[in-house]
């Protein structure tokens, strides 16, 4: 399991210094939540943000762009320093068209889709992205409840995965006592923000929920 804590839930005053300490905690990636207050309702991170916090960590940066469009800002998210680039199937009107550019920028690339979205959307791409994001959550917001049907859909995405070379990963609500049914329905990678974030002791936190699935 890799852990990818969400700086949505960080302190945004200490954000460089937030990131450095989820980094020496034991995180895998950090996830990068940029919204535009246009797909979803909330502004959050640009480029300049990115490029601001990219001296504090090493690990890839997991940037998940949840605006709309995305096309004509991915070249920027890739100079910024994002290592992974998700884009959404409900906000791009050409995503394969995306995907490719991603990839043509050295960069992996990654598909999401929400809570009422059918996994079938993402049929047409699965030769084309290194990264599943199966959300768990309305995206938008942090801090919000895990949706229990979500299980089913990771379940089955992990199934039409198969023996491609595609990270399945998981976003919204995940804690210490349900990162073990996310795991068990077929995630690689869970996305914990305010699960981090809201414990004080980053190390104590992360180590909590590798615990809970060992």
């Amino acid at each position: 399991m890799k852990i990818a804590p969400s700086i949505l839930s960080a302190d945004f005053a200490r954000l460089g210094e937030e990131v450095a300490a989820v980094d020496r905690a034991g995180a895998d990636y950090i996830h990068i939540d940029v919204m535009d207050g246009h797909f979803v309702p909330n502004l959050t991170f640009g480029t300049a943000v990115i490029k601001a916090i990219r001296p504090h960590s090493e690990k890839p940066f997991d940037v998940h762009l949840m605006i709309d469009p995305a096309v004509p800002y991915l070249e920027e998210f890739a100079d910024a320093g994002a290592d992974i680039i998700t884009v959404h199937t409900e906000a791009d009107k050409h995503l394969h068209r995306s995907l490719q550019v991603i990839r043509g920028l050295g960069k992996k690339a990654g598909v999401s889709i929400n809570p009422g979205t059918h996994e079938s959307a993402l049929e047409p791409v699965l030769d084309d992205v290194d990264l599943i994001l199966v959300m768990s959550v309305n995206p938008g917001f942090a801090g919000q409840g895990f949706i229990a049907s979500q299980l089913e859909k990771i379940s089955r995405v992990r199934d039409m995965i198969g023996a491609r070379a595609i990270e399945l990963e998981v976003d919204g609500g995940i804690k210490p006592d349900n990162v073990k049914s996310v795991i068990d329905a077929g995630a690689d990678v869970v996305v914990a923000g305010s699960a981090v974030f809201s414990g004080g002791d980053y190390t104590k936190t992360i180590a909590a929920l590798r615990a809970a699935v060992d």
